[in-house]
Order: structure tokens, then C-alpha cells, then sequence
């Protein structure tokens, strides 16, 4: 009797389910009564509330136990240890055999067997922003449909297809800004946009843990949500790939194709005439529900590391939707209340339109992608070019960091058999890789090797460039004949652990300071209590291993100076897990240059962190610098809010660190007490708009050229009214990268090889060149413009400004810096700079008073 009590519940609460939710479904549906719903398991209908990423998650687990339909795999963890769950969707046959399934995909790729029985493998992603959570709570809707929904259409995507579900791609995120919505809901609606409700604090749930972009993650892989993702995506190498997001809160609902002009120019033209016949089926079912929409008039494809560009450059197609944002559960806008569940029903009908449109289109979509990758061949025989050459013979970490980011995406680069020489490079084979055009990945390679610098349409929503070796400070050449190059057959592997010395009790050891493992290990030695010096000119002197020669910067543990009997211990621990080469040193006295106890060997201190945040500061640059300290270094910052620096002691930190931000907030008081804290001896780094703000503070010694200044240079001659977005596109630096002229004798530039360093822009911020000698740490170069777009009149003035400034106050230190050295935990080449300011600033000696 019990058991038919519970069936017949469970019957009825299907059917309740079912009832109350054909608001969401277009059109009636009916629904397998054996399969949980939504309600069932969450306790509230969808929309009700908004889902935690747990609740997703089992709801996922519970439909992949009870539907034959479905499987759940979990592919990796966020930096919460989030599970990152695909829910994979196809007929029941196929469950069973998926392995199969995948690899026969893969192979009808470049096979010339026919299509059609074929399964398209489409990707479903949801959310990557948290708090655009409307893709997320749908996902719960699409699953139930393709588990539960009953009928041919359905029938029909489960045939046709193999559907993988990525119901949120930035679980943190989402967690993060779940928690604000529910923990401020009423039991009365309020849409007032003033309610606390819709107004998240800082740092916002947008981003993941780290408070990183991971919609911009897809290319760069900084984060374990991307690099799962990305693992996964070229194992199943999809057809389709749909991208749901949420915009403006007085917009209506857009789908792509964006801008034409603003594509990105690798993607192919039946890229697009694909995603035009797509969005035909997301205009029929928005027709039929009377529901707004725009196309074409915004957004673009041109960014690779997007997730609706990236798929496009690797033979799908991908599909982004922005839906007008609730960012709670109702709100008043332009158009009238926005609902949180108008939102969620937007979203699930792009779902369905969205397979709908795969489906019938089948054929079309295996067809282009097998075309797009027959067609490289060809592509390269045409190509002005045959690849590009690389080399970096002293930062093994760096050079191989970039070669596994290139590898994670299925490009090959291959080692050299003999020294090559490339434009005025010298190419030597024990150091240099070769990355030929003629390979499966043309269009992704001629994407991330990019040096373009002039384009259609001036206008990106993101960045214009996004060069890989200029991001690592690689050197590369491109190669426009073959003739005389050389390379072997097999592609470059992670290399092995190497074979290390044993340590010995010697005199002293020492370190190079250009690997980007050095200050790891720095770091490590700091924070376990070893005395610890770094020498600011040059030095010869014999070692285990023969006469060496050592650059300002090497790092010096001398045996006498050390306080613990297991100090060695500590030094094996430390290069063991860093892999860097230790020397042994057994004389103080250098065979040239300073001796092992000049007065020119530094007393180094384990940094103690200061970061400020809070309402106003750039939370994404801040948890750049959070996250390279942290998950690199080692080294755990104290984030503060800007709010509460008044009760902060700043006599416990050795440096402050501030990010692009509002600093006007701060009050007299704050801003004294931040003076008298540097004269006393701290380091004060500020970047972006931070440096712009200690020089109105009269902390730092320069000028700058404001956006207002810049601007008037585009202002001359008549304009008409629609001229007016043309000048804007032309006054913005979206993301471009320049070549800055270093002082490789100063402090904050040891342990860089050579004196032009790429870096990355994305603000007109400019600071003056300064007439103060020996500040300048780096200017740009005569000519700066590398790569990406930048108006002729602003690469005038950026052209010979300062880069990067520093000087003493005080006792202290102050460092501004005109660009962000690390943007988005790529820029292995500029980042090295923060990390000599961390262990070297404090040596600075140029007079700013």
C-alpha cells in the first residue's frame, strides 16, 4: 500500500510539475512520470529561488541515475573543489558505448565515409558569468526535457544527437551570487533597482574564485574550470557549441550573429551563413511568444579566448545569447517588470531553438567541420608563411609553459635539428621550437601568433591581439621558406624531472635569478627561515660545476649567515620542488666582480602583502596579483577593503599593492597615513589609474596625460553626429600589445635577457617621460605598436611615455606602472616586474623627494 501511495505521489507531483511549468514550454509537452522533476528534488519550482551550484549538481546525478537518456561525468574541480559535471544526453543505445560513439565522431572528421548516421555532438553551456544565472537555473529545465519530455521531436534530438550539458561553467561564481539573491529575498516582490537586492557587493559574483574573467579563460587556461573544459572539447571536438549569458537589464534578448565587420578573421564564411540559418530557429519560436530580440547590431566574434569565438576557430559553431538581466527576481526596467522567470524561459527556449536547429541542420554542420579541417592543407600552401620559430634559451619554465598552453589546444611544435636563422634571430636547436602551419590547427595558429595591426571595423569589445609569445616574452620569427629548416618528427613532450646534484655542505649556494621558478624558490627559502642575500652586480666565481658567471639578481644563501642547523635540508626541499638549479660555492672570493660578502649582496626579508579592494577598485586585476602570489609564489596577500584601511596597522606590511580603481573615495587621513607609511619604509606599488592617483597625491614623481587630453586629438576637422562612434572606437585601446625599452641595470628589471619587453595595453593611460633621472625603469619604445589595434594618433603619443616609474620617499618606496603587468594571469613576461618590487624595492635608491 505504501509503495502505490508513493508511485501515485510521485505521479501526481510530475503532472503538478508538468502543469505549472508550461509557462516555460512553448507549446504542451508531456513527460515521463518515472523521471523526478525540478520541484521534487530542489523543493521549489524553478525560478523560486535561485539554484546553488550543489542543487545543480544533484539534480544532474539524480536525472542521470533515473533516465536511461543520460550519464553524468565529472571532469574536474573548481578552485573551491566544485565539481565540474558534464550531463551527456542521447539515445540509450549509445549510453552504453560513448566511447566508441566519441572516437567514430572524431575519425569521421577527416574520413570520406557519408554523414548521415553520424551523431552531432553539441555542447551546451550555461553561465560562465555567476551572476548571469538565468542559463544555469534553464539548464535544469533543458535537462528535465531531454530526460523526461515525450514525443518525435524529442526522440529526434536524442538520435541525432550526442547532447553534453555543462549546466554552469563557473560554479564559484554562481554559488557566490546565489547566496547574495537568496540571503536578501523577501517574502514581498520589491523591483526597485536601488534594493540591496540588486546590488551586489564587491568583488561581485561574476567572476570565479579568483575573481577572473573565465569567459575570457577559454585560450589563456589559467584556471582548472578551462582547463577541463578546454581537455574534454578537444576530446569530443563538438559541432555546436551555445553560450548563455545575460546582459543590461533594459535590453531584451540578443543571439548571434553579432557585428559581420567584427568577426574574427580565421573564422570562415560558412561560419557564419551557419549561424544565420541557426538563428532563424531562435526567430521563429521568440516570434510565436511575442518576445523581443536583437542580432547583429552588437557584440563580436573576434577574441579567440571567448566561448562563443573560440569553438568558431576549431570547426564549430558557436553561439552566444545574452538575455536581459533580473539580477534578482524581478525588477522595473524600459520594459516594464523583468522576471526572474521570464529570464529562465528566454534561456530555455534558445535551448530548444538551439537544438532544434542542429538537429535539422545535421548534415550541413558534420559537413563543415570535416571541410574545415580538410582544408588546412590547402590554407597553408597559400599562406605567405610557413610557421613561426621560438626560442628562449635561459627561462626553461617560461619557454615550456608556453609550449604545454600551445599543446593543451592541439597545436604541435616541434624541437629543431640544427641552428636556423630567421629575420636577425639566430635560431639555436638546443633551445628552439618550430611550429609549422601545416597542421590540423592552421586557423588557431595564425589566431594566437597574430601581429596584426590594422582592421575593417576599429570598434572590439575585447581585446585585439592576444599573441602567445609576446605574452610569455617569448622570441619568435616568422618563417616564409622551409629551405634550410630542420625539425624533428616528434612534437614537443612535458619534459621528464631532471637528475639534481646532491647538496653538499659548501660554503654557499647561489641561483640565477632568470628562471620563473626563481622567485618561487626565493619565496620558499624566505618563508622557511633562511638568511637569504641577492646581489645587485654581476659575479664570477667557481662552482661544483665549473667557473660561473652569475647576473645582478642571483640569489646567495652563505652557510655562515644561516641560523638553523637544517638549512641544507631546506635547500634541497626548496629546489626540489622547483626544479632550479642550485651552485655551489665553496670561496667567498669571486674569480670577478663582487665577492659572496660585498656590500652589494642584499639582505632579503619575506614580503609581507598589503592588497587593497573593495567597491570602486578593478576586482579583476586585484585577483590577478591575488591569484600569481597565491597559487606561484606562494605567498598569501591580505586583501583589505579600502573602507576599513583606516583601522588597518600599516606598520605589519612590507608593500601595498593597489590595482587600476577609484581611489578619490579615500579620505585625507587615509592618504597621510599611507604617505607616512612609505617614508617609514614601504613599498607602495600602483598601476593603471593607481599611479595616476599617487602622482595627484604628489606620491609619485611624474605626470600623466589624461583620457580628456587624449581625446582632443581626435576632435579636429568637421564631424558629423555619426562620426560619433567611429571617434570613440579610435580614443579606446581595447587590448593592444607595445614594446617598452627597459634599464636592464635596474633592480625591478633583473632577470630579464633582453631590454625590449612586450606588454599589454587596454587603457589610455599614459604617463609623461619623466626629466628626473634614473626613475625610468621603462619607456615604449620609438615605434611601440607591436600587434592589435591602436589609432595612429595615440601610438604618437604613447611613443617614447613612461612605462614604469620608481623612486625612494622617505625611507621608502613608490612604483607606478601605466599598464597591468599581469592582465589575466597570461603576461609571463611583464609579471616579473611585481615579483622584483616584492623582494628588490625596497633597494631603490633614486631620489623621488
Amino acid at each position: 500500500m505504501r509503495l502505490f501511495v508513493a508511485v501515485v505521489s510521485l505521479w501526481f507531483s510530475s503532472l503538478a510539475f508538468a502543469i505549472q511549468s508550461q509557462h516555460y514550454f512553448p507549446e504542451p509537452v508531456t513527460f515521463n512520470p518515472d523521471i523526478p522533476t525540478p520541484e521534487s528534488v530542489l523543493g521549489y519550482e524553478v525560478g523560486q529561488w535561485h539554484v546553488r551550484h550543489d542543487q545543480l549538481v544533484e539534480y544532474m546525478r539524480v536525472l542521470a541515475q533515473k533516465s536511461d537518456r543520460m550519464t553524468l561525468k565529472t571532469i574536474g574541480y573548481s578552485h573551491e573543489h566544485r565539481p565540474l559535471v558534464q550531463l551527456i544526453a542521447t539515445r540509450p543505445d549509445r549510453l552504453g558505448k560513448l566511447e566508441t560513439v566519441r572516437q567514430q565522431h572524431v575519425n569521421n572528421i577527416s574520413a570520406e565515409q557519408p554523414l548521415g548516421d553520424t551523431p552531432l555532438v553539441m555542447w551546451m553551456g550555461y553561465s560562465v558569468h555567476g551572476n548571469e544565472p538565468s542559463g544555469s537555473n534553464a539548464s535544469v529545465l533543458v535537462a528535465y526535457y531531454l530526460a523526461a519530455a515525450q514525443g518525435p521531436e524529442v526522440e529526434r534530438f536524442l538520435n541525432d544527437m550526442v547532447i553534453i550539458i555543462e549546466p554552469s561553467l563557473n560554479p564559484d561564481g554562481l554559488s557566490r551570487f546565489a547566496q547574495w539573491v537568496n540571503a536578501n529575498k523577501g517574502k514581498t516582490e520589491n523591483t526597485d533597482v536601488a534594493n540591496r537586492l540588486h546590488n551586489e557587493r564587491w568583488p561581485s559574483g561574476r567572476t570565479n574564485h579568483y575573481w577572473f574573467d573565465l569567459n575570457r579563460d577559454w585560450l589563456l587556461l589559467v584556471h582548472p574550470e578551462s582547463q577541463a573544459r578546454i581537455a574534454q572539447y578537444n576530446r569530443w571536438m563538438p559541432n555546436v557549441f551555445t553560450d548563455f549569458h545575460e546582459m543590461g537589464s533594459n535590453s531584451t534578448f540578443f543571439f548571434q550573429p553579432g557585428i559581420p565587420a567584427r568577426k574574427n578573421p580565421m573564422t570562415p564564411q560558412a561560419n557564419v551563413d551557419l549561424t544565420k540559418v541557426i538563428a532563424k530557429y531562435h526567430a521563429e519560436r521568440f516570434d510565436k511568444q511575442n518576445v523581443l530580440y536583437f542580432t547583429e547590431e552588437s557584440y563580436d566574434d573576434f577574441y579567440a579566448g571567448k566561448g562563443s569565438t573560440y569553438p568558431d576557430l576549431n570547426a564549430a559553431v558557436g553561439i552566444l545569447f545574452e538575455q536581459a538581466s533580473a539580477r534578482g527576481f524581478a525588477r522595473d526596467t524600459v520594459n516594464g517588470k523583468l522576471t526572474f522567470t521570464n529570464a529562465i524561459k528566454n534561456q530555455l527556449s534558445a535551448s530548444l531553438s538551439s537544438l532544434k536547429g542542429a538537429s535539422e541542420n545535421k548534415v550541413a554542420l558534420l559537413a563543415h567541420q570535416r571541410q574545415f579541417y580538410q582544408a588546412y592543407q590547402k590554407l597553408a600552401d597559400k599562406d605567405d608563411i610557413q610557421g613561426f620559430v621560438l626560442t628562449e634559451a635561459k627561462d626553461k619554465t617560461r619557454f615550456n609553459a608556453l609550449l604545454k598552453l600551445l599543446k593543451a589546444h592541439r597545436i604541435m611544435a616541434y624541437p629543431l635539428a640544427k641552428d636556423f636563422k630567421a629575420g636577425n634571430t639566430q635560431f639555436d636547436k638546443e633551445h628552439s621550437y618550430y611550429v609549422p602551419l601545416n597542421q590540423p590547427q592552421y586557423r588557431l595558429i595564425r589566431s594566437v601568433f597574430s601581429r596584426q595591426k590594422s582592421f575593417d571595423d576599429n570598434t572590439f569589445y575585447d581585446v585585439s591581439n592576444w599573441n602567445m609569445a609576446w605574452s610569455f616574452n617569448i622570441t619568435f620569427e616568422a618563417v616564409s621558406s622551409e629551405w634550410g629548416l630542420k625539425y624533428g618528427e616528434t612534437p614537443w613532450q612535458e619534459p621528464a624531472p631532471l637528475r639534481m646534484r646532491n647538496l653538499t655542505d659548501a660554503y654557499a649556494y647561489a641561483f640565477a635569478w632568470d628562471d620563473a621558478k626563481a622567485p618561487v624558490l626565493l619565496q620558499y627559502f624566505l618563508a622557511n627561515g633562511l638568511e637569504v642575500r641577492f646581489a645587485d652586480k654581476a659575479f664570477s666565481v667557481a662552482t661544483d660545476s665549473g667557473a660561473k658567471r652569475f647576473e645582478p639578481g642571483a640569489i646567495v644563501i652563505a652557510k655562515g649567515l644561516q641560523q638553523s642547523d637544517n638549512w641544507l635540508e631546506v635547500l634541497r626541499s626548496g629546489r626540489d620542488k622547483t626544479m632550479v638549479e642550485l651552485s655551489a660555492i665553496h670561496t667567498g672570493l669571486s674569480a670577478s666582480g663582487i665577492d659572496i660578502g660585498s656590500r652589494s649582496m642584499h639582505k632579503l626579508i619575506a614580503p609581507k602583502v598589503l592588497l587593497l579592494g573593495g567597491r570602486g577598485v578593478s576586482n579583476t586585476e586585484a585577483g590577478e596579483i591575488w591569484h600569481y602570489l597565491d597559487t606561484e609564489l606562494g605567498l598569501a596577500p591580505t586583501i583589505v577593503e579600502w573602507t576599513r584601511l583606516g583601522r588597518v596597522d600599516l606598520s605589519d606590511y612590507t608593500h601595498l599593492l593597489m590595482v587600476d580603481g577609484q581611489y578619490s573615495q579615500l579620505s585625507d587621513k587615509q592618504v597621510e597615513k599611507i604617505q607616512a607609511w612609505v617614508r617609514q619604509g614601504g613599498v607602495l606599488w600602483g598601476q593603471k589609474s593607481a599611479a595616476q592617483w599617487l602622482i595627484d597625491k604628489q606620491m609619485l614623481k611624474g605626470g600623466y596625460v589624461s583620457e580628456k587630453e587624449l581625446g582632443k586629438r581626435f576632435e579636429k576637422g568637421p564631424l558629423s553626429y555619426g562620426d560619433m562612434a567611429t571617434v570613440a572606437g579610435k580614443q579606446r585601446i581595447a587590448g593592444a600589445v607595445f614594446e617598452v625599452e627597459l634599464d636592464l641595470s635596474h633592480p625591478l628589471a633583473f632577470g630579464f635577457e633582453k631590454s625590449a619587453l612586450p606588454v599589454f595595453k587596454n587603457s589610455t593611460l599614459l604617463l609623461d617621460k619623466s626629466a628626473t633621472p634614473f626613475i625610468t625603469v621603462g619607456s615604449y619604445s620609438k615605434f611601440p605598436q607591436l600587434g592589435g589595434y591602436a589609432a595612429a594618433e595615440n601610438v604618437e603619443r604613447i611613443a617614447g611615455s613612461s612605462f614604469i616609474l620608481a623612486h625612494s620617499l622617505g625611507r621608502g618606496v613608490v612604483i607606478g606602472v601605466a599598464d597591468d603587468v599581469n592582465f589575466r594571469g597570461i603576461w609571463h613576461g611583464t609579471r616579473r616586474l611585481l615579483s622584483n618590487s616584492l623582494y628588490f624595492g625596497h633597494t631603490i635608491e633614486a631620489s623621488g623627494d
